[in-house]
């Protein structure tokens, strides 16, 4: 693995090849146990263009079905790619990145876009203990907005013109967020239900779409509109210091997203998030020995 990496020159410098860059990869997916993408079941052979699945009669390499595979970028861009966006607290941006391996700006955010994808594995934990629940919004004040006409009507909980994103974090553990459609009981209720398990403490504000939690779950609530924000045990900070990472981060470094690739961005903040207790190093191997899993998010979601 890459545990005596401490930085982006030595991973270059280890990676000085795209031969090397492909022995690595192999090392990760495989370990020396080549299993065909097309089926899992089937014996490999060796052959002049990669490898060959006898049972489908197809011919593979390492980079396919993966987020490397139908790319003519180098996996050497790749890696610092995925180096760069998984070390940097609140991300790159594709400017930037275009910038610091050289490519076309289109390129960068193709890759990315690519990357996010895989940060979806970090999202789909069952969350146990005690779990913070809170819901907070994207978009920024109208008064802000200077793109188009304001909208009337989209202050507080509005979902006019803003996104409403529900976050769990199990404290001291990980954390699941996602895109909601609207902030009602039923909405809440059923986003809890499908990550938090039965035998978890819940703790949220006094919003009324959590009062059917009560009757699932050990539910407690603070009231912050009384300026409680600590009662003993029962608060919800740590899920507000992820709402702030999150906002920071895209309206720091991404300046504004939109509905179609706002979850990409929050997985991404996620993962860091949920890998945060790992080095670079570890977090970079992480990503690695699970791009194979990108052509099943791909089934799921368009790109």
């Amino acid at each position: 693995n890459l545990s005596g990496f401490n930085s982006l020159f030595e991973l270059m410098k280890t990676f000085s090849s795209e031969e090397k860059c492909i022995e690595y990869l192999e090392k990760v997916r495989w370990n020396g146990n080549v299993v065909s993408p097309f089926d899992s079941n089937s014996k490999v052979y060796k052959c002049s263009k990669g490898y060959y699945c006898k049972n489908t009669n197809k011919v593979f390499n390492v980079k396919t079905g993966t987020i490397f595979e139908n790319t003519k970028i180098p996996l050497q861009k790749w890696f610092v790619g995925i180096w760069l966006i998984t070390s940097h607290k609140k991300g790159i941006s594709s400017l930037q990145l275009s910038k610091d391996i050289n490519v076309t700006q289109k390129t960068s955010w193709f890759m990315l876009q690519r990357i996010r994808k895989c940060f979806e594995i970090e999202n789909q934990h069952k969350l146990f203990n005690t779990v913070e629940v809170d819901e907070t919004y994207i978009g920024g004040k109208e008064r802000n907005k200077n793109i188009k006409p304001n909208k009337n009507g989209t202050q507080g909980r509005s979902t006019k013109s803003k996104i409403p994103v529900i976050g769990m974090i199990e404290r001291k553990g990980k954390i699941v967020s996602h895109i909601i459609e609207n902030v009602t009981s039923e909405t809440l209720t059923s986003s809890i239900i499908n990550v938090v398990d039965k035998s978890s403490k819940v703790y949220t504000d006094e919003w009324k779409g959590y009062c059917k939690i009560h009757t699932l779950y050990e539910h407690k609530f603070i009231k912050h509109n009384s300026n409680e924000f600590v009662n003993g045990d029962v608060y919800t900070n740590t899920i507000e210091c992820f709402w702030g990472l999150l906002k920071r981060g895209l309206l720091g470094i991404y300046h504004r997203t939109s509905r179609k690739h706002l979850q990409k961005y929050i997985n991404e903040f996620i993962f860091r998030y949920n890998t945060r207790q790992l080095n670079d190093c570890q977090r970079f191997d992480i990503l690695l020995s699970n791009i194979s899993l990108f052509f099943l998010l791909l089934l799921l979601y368009n790109t």
